[in-house]
């Protein structure tokens, strides 16, 4: 499932968003300060942000700049009370993909939600990969012949990164980037363990290996 991190000192908001959510399918961390906010990114890879701007330690304004700084450029939501143009002129130009305002309708934040991930290639449909597989983005699940094969998440992610990205080159950075948070380390063994594993799945020529680039995929 889709992962999500929640900036929001307001612990019922979060607590509601988290919920409601959760009953949507999607994996929700809650940050309630933005210093735990960038503990949580630290240790973990997201596929969206949702950030309040006024809030502790570090407000989601410069958050946001920082990570983008660093070229995190997971899409971002801001949820905001405030009004006034000149704040929201500058949650754009610290690169935020949308926002709403306070007080929110969830229905409208999910269809916010589904678009921006869209935009970002995330898939909510199933995806057939041959005959007799399928795989599910939104549960992150190979299925062979409706049944889940039960493949290791970093295959699973990096499964995701190809269904993504069909047809066009998928390099090293982009591998590392999604399969390990910034406090995880790799190791190319690692990345040529999954990339086999994922090559048993499809026919010898799906996977096409672009030396000193990355990979490339075709079904």
């Amino acid at each position: 499932m889709y992962k999500i991190l929640l900036l929001e000192d307001d612990e019922l908001f979060a607590s509601t968003v988290e919920d409601f959510l959760s009953d949507e399918g999607f994996d929700v961390d809650i940050a309630s300060d933005g210093e735990e906010c960038l503990e949580l990114n630290y240790k973990k890879n997201y596929d969206l942000y949702i950030f309040d701007i006024n809030v502790p330690k570090i407000n989601g304004l410069d958050l946001l700049k920082q990570l983008r700084q660093s070229d995190d450029n997971t899409p971002t939501i801001f949820l905001t009370s405030y009004k006034d143009k000149d704040t929201l002129h500058d949650a754009f130009l610290k690169g935020c993909d949308d926002y709403l305002k306070k007080p929110v309708d969830l229905d409208e934040l999910i269809l916010r939600i589904k678009a921006l991930l869209k935009r970002n290639k995330k898939q909510f449909e199933i995806i057939q990969l041959s005959n007799n597989l399928t795989f599910n983005p939104s549960s992150k699940r190979v299925l062979e012949n409706g049944v889940d094969m039960n493949l290791p998440v970093k295959v699973l992610e990096l499964m995701e990164l190809f269904v993504e990205n069909r047809g066009e080159i998928v390099t090293k950075d982009m591998i590392i980037s999604k399969l390990w948070a910034t406090s995880e380390d790799y190791s190319e063994g690692s990345i040529r363990v999954y990339i086999n594993q994922i090559k048993k799945l499809f026919d010898k020529d799906s996977i096409l290996n672009i030396k000193g680039i990355g990979y490339k995929i075709e079904f």
